[in-house]
């Protein structure tokens, strides 16, 4: 069973792009881009986004 938790093998700040990434089998890059659109069309709302998704995902156990 997948289950999402933070990359540790792609990760530029905390691996929360990259778990995402993995989770969906998308290239951390375009999540990234699109956190980035994201964050600049909510005037900055992505920021708090990332922080309570690095907060609630959990790392990884294995």
């Amino acid at each position: 069973m997948k289950k999402l938790t933070l990359s540790e093998n792609n990760k530029k700040i905390v691996g929360v792009c990259g778990g995402i990434g993995e989770y969906f089998n998308i290239d951390a890059t375009i999540i990234r881009i699109l956190w980035i659109i994201g964050t600049l069309i909510s005037f900055g709302s992505g920021i708090l986004a990332y922080v309570i998704c690095w907060a609630l995902i959990p790392y990884d156990q294995e």
